[in-house]
């Protein structure tokens, strides 16, 4: 079981940070929010004022992590090329998408593949079948942890310490009714996740949807993911949900440890 923490430590209150880095960080993150938005939008929605707003922008446009768009700004496709450089990095990262796209057509559903950092779940991975439905975990989506089936997965392989801190840190917020927001219920259910190696999740993210997920080990043993399989809760039901997926999610993800160990 993991007991390190992946993505190190919040900065305390007492830690300085680069004061012009967070502003540009807090831009970046209302331009995503909007899609687009002009300097007066900014500035209300940030609270800065629009001189600075301006000022960071023009700094942003200079390295292309935003382009213009007449009077607005929307975000660049700089951070699609960062965002592929962090994801190639992940050991056995080829393989890990080819096993991927085989789970979600035979499972005739979506299937993704999560890992953590800093405490979230955040989508590495998605493939889609013919039938499958799309859902709320595009790439790069970060969701908490215990409101899905592959944050549970990973959970599974944490320490106690290490969880404990995780919802310190974050909480457990509810999404939906049938999100878990008692500790108590959460380790119960994390026990039983480890006894059975399959973690479940209905509805605890979003209603109509179920999932379930594997936890992924790498060569040294230690987690490097989870392979979930979501659909509809219509369609993920009784034997469906309770073993047919189970098991094959069981299968893909051996087949895809022992080709990560031997290749």
């Amino acid at each position: 079981m993991t007991d390190w923490k992946p993505g190190g430590p919040e900065p305390g209150d007492d830690e300085s940070t680069i004061k012009s880095v967070d502003t540009s960080f807090a831009i970046v993150t209302a331009l995503k929010e909007r899609d687009s938005a002009g300097v007066t939008e900014l500035a209300d929605a940030t609270g800065l004022s629009k001189s600075s707003v301006h000022k960071h922008l023009r700094s942003l446009l200079k390295h292309d992590f935003v382009v213009t768009d007449g009077d607005e700004y929307r975000l660049g496709l700089r951070y699609l090329d960062l965002g592929a450089h962090v994801r190639a990095q992940i050991p056995g990262s080829s393989e890990i998408k080819r096993k991927l796209r085989e789970l979600a057509e035979q499972a005739g559903e979506s299937a993704q593949f999560a890992v953590e950092e800093r405490g979230k779940a955040v989508v590495l991975y998605r493939e889609v079948s013919h039938g499958g439905v799309y859902s709320r975990g595009r790439v790069g989506r970060r969701f908490y942890m215990h409101q899905t089936a592959a944050g549970k997965a990973l959970l599974s392989q944490f320490s106690e310490q290490w969880v404990r801190e995780i919802v310190a840190r974050h909480g457990l917020p509810a999404t939906t009714p049938h999100t878990i927001t008692d500790e108590d219920a959460l380790f119960e259910e994390l026990e039983e996740v480890r006894e059975r190696g399959v973690a479940f999740n209905s509805e605890g993210s979003t209603e109509g949807l179920r999932s379930v997920a594997v936890p992924v080990s790498g060569p040294d043993g230690d987690v490097l993911g989870a392979f979930a399989v979501a659909g509809p809760t219509h369609r993920l039901e009784g034997e469906r949900f309770e073993t047919e997926i189970p098991d094959l999610l069981r299968s893909i993800v051996n087949e895809l440890e022992l080709n990560l160990a031997y290749s």
